[in-house]
């Protein structure tokens, strides 16, 4: 089973990876603006758009923001 502990790396590695690009595209999208950045510019208003959307739907958003941060919070790497 060591090819399962592999790919749980793998996932892990590129999970944080992504992680790690939102916060990057947060932060430069905060400090020079969206229309200054082809690739991050939408990152902020998605993420807007998400909470928007969990949010109006009330409970059942409630319960997917919960899985959410389950999910990543149960998560480790190695």
């Amino acid at each position: 089973m060591n090819w399962v502990q592999t790919v749980k790396n793998f996932i892990g590695g590129v999970t944080d990876l992504g992680l790690m690009l939102l916060a990057f595209a947060i932060v430069a999208t905060i400090l020079v603006g969206s229309e200054n950045l082809w690739v991050f510019g939408t990152v902020v208003s998605n993420l807007m758009e998400l909470v928007k959307e969990l949010g109006a739907n009330g409970l059942v958003g409630l319960i997917v923001l919960g899985i959410i941060v389950w999910l990543f919070s149960k998560r480790s790497v190695g």
